[in-house]
């Protein structure tokens, strides 16, 4: 069975891709909710179509955690930005005419639609998932864990963190790696899901399900970005060429380890409220 609400998710993206031409407000100004919300309503149509179990379906309370989590995660990479510079947003002007205050009414939608970007994500791997590529891919070695190896990323992932900070122009793409080098280990000491657990389990679904799902968003995201009144652009140093949309061609490589990264913090924030709850770990 389709569920219903995956039709909506169909025709709201085929309302905010003609109105890519007609420009009809407000909805010009805030089709990133509308077309990422009606995209999540349709992957998750398809997941219980082919599982019999999805997160709007059946863990309905999963899914508003990863919608508020997701808000927190991209307001802290938009903090870092402020250092590095690597992307800003034009076409906003539409927001000041709402009779509020400009700056708030920016920061909601920008909360709005940061909102999207993990249910995205965990949405697609649920698809691919159910898809059964990735399922008997393992690792033929075993990977073996030391405190030695997890101290080690750790303190990588703090120099990732702070070289941006330090040397914007010439590390900003270490931002992409930090939190996952950071986090990752720290969620494998609580026994929370890590792609260092499923490496030591030898099991590849979920990290090649997670690099596939990244990829896939990340060319949706430039995309449908590429077309919009309001929309973000690029200013990278030193590999600025051959954009593909908005973004450069050599950008897309860090969709891959954005993907881990956003795993990584989500898993950490949940634990910190609820433990050992494998919503992607094993099922």
């Amino acid at each position: 069975m389709f569920k219903k609400y995956g039709l909506l998710g169909i025709l709201l993206i085929i309302l905010v891709e003609l109105n890519f031409f007609f420009k009809i407000q407000p909805f010009a100004n805030i089709y990133f909710p509308i077309i990422w919300f009606g995209y999540i309503l349709i992957i998750d149509a398809l997941v219980y179509k082919l599982r019999k179990n999805s997160l709007l379906s059946n863990r309905l309370t999963y899914f508003i955690g990863m919608v508020i989590i997701s808000s927190l995660i991209w307001w802290v990479f938009e903090f870092v930005n402020l250092r590095t510079g690597n992307w800003s947003y034009s076409g906003l002007n539409g927001f000041d005419t709402t009779g509020f205050s400009s700056s708030v009414v920016r920061n909601l939608f920008g909360t709005l639609a940061f909102s999207t970007v993990l249910p995205a994500l965990f949405e697609t791997v649920e698809l691919i998932r159910a898809l059964h590529l990735f399922d008997n891919k393992k690792l033929h070695k075993k990977f073996r864990i030391s405190k030695l190896f997890l101290h080690s990323m750790i303190i990588l992932g703090a120099l990732c963190f702070i070289a941006p900070i330090v040397l914007p122009a010439f590390t900003f793409p270490l931002v992409w790696l930090s939190f996952f080098l950071i986090l990752d280990p720290i969620n494998y000491l609580h026994e929370q899901p890590s792609i260092i657990g499923h490496l030591k389990d030898r099991k590849l679904v979920i990290p090649l399900s997670l690099l596939l799902a990244g990829i896939v968003l990340g060319f949706l995201w430039e995309f449908w970005n590429y077309w919009a009144i309001p929309k973000w652009t690029y200013s990278i140093p030193f590999v600025g060429f051959f954009k593909i949309f908005e973004m450069p061609i050599l950008g897309y490589f860090g969709y891959f380890p954005f993907s881990f990264e956003l795993y990584a913090m989500y898993w950490f924030i949940r634990s910190l409220f609820v433990h050992k709850e494998h919503l992607l770990a094993d099922s």
